[in-house]
């Protein structure tokens, strides 16, 4: 889920089971744990303020959970950068506790003041078997070395994207900028695909997380067409 800065979004979780009795949500920012924010244990549970949240989370009031009987929804408003994360809801029925895939949540404001991510804007042609090396250009002055790279990939079809590699915390592919006294280094991240067949078609995205924030670009297009057969 895209939102832009300032934004409100809800986040929704629903389980037609009776025999549910608690909702959780879960906070797990990039490259961190998963933090516990909510229970809801109540039909008609709802709040914007800190009596609904735990622990790092009472200090907001942009918050609020609203439990209906096979539902918990997550709003979360004034969308701020560090809001950029997975969340991740769980229901417990019967003493078992069970998760749900997550939403991967991207708050999508105007350029870093620190950072800049550039990504072919191109789409990519190719043919099945071929091969081709997809790149992600990072330039920063600031939290230098202290980046994790992300790449997702959206298929024709598929609901939302789906997170296929991480370079982590990694700071070897990084150069400084030539010029004297200049802070800024320029990193670039390859995603290489070899043998390719007709399900790596889709929507390539790099998204860069660092200093509480994650930016992203609108992706690389990735096209295979299958040679036809003529007579």
């Amino acid at each position: 889920m895209v939102t832009e800065l300032g934004g409100t979004v809800t986040l929704t979780c629903l389980c037609p089971d009776e025999s549910v009795t608690r909702f959780n949500w879960f906070k797990q920012s990039f490259g961190e744990k998963p933090l516990h924010m909510t229970s809801s244990l109540y039909v008609g549970q709802d709040s914007n303020y800190s009596n609904n949240f735990i622990k790092d989370f009472t200090e907001t009031k942009r918050l609020g959970v609203r439990r209906g009987d096979y539902s918990c929804n997550l709003t979360i408003s004034k969308t701020e950068p560090g809001d950029s994360a997975t969340y991740y809801c769980s229901i417990t029925a019967i003493y078992e506790q069970t998760f749900g895939e997550g939403t991967v949540l991207i708050v999508k404001g105007s350029e870093s003041n620190s950072m800049s991510v550039l990504q072919q804007p191109v789409s990519e042609s190719v043919q099945p078997g071929d091969s081709v090396t997809l790149n992600c250009t990072i330039h920063t002055e600031t939290c230098v070395g202290e980046h994790s790279v992300y790449w997702f990939r959206h298929g024709s079809g598929e609901s939302r994207p789906g997170i296929i590699y991480t370079h982590g915390d990694r700071s070897d592919q990084c150069v400084k900028s030539p010029e004297a006294g200049s802070p800024t280094q320029s990193c670039v991240y390859n995603l290489p695909k070899r043998n390719l067949n007709l399900s790596d078609a889709g929507t390539y995205y790099c998204a860069v997380a660092s200093c509480g924030e994650i930016l992203f670009r609108n992706g690389t297009k990735l096209n295979i067409h299958a040679l036809m057969n003529t007579i």
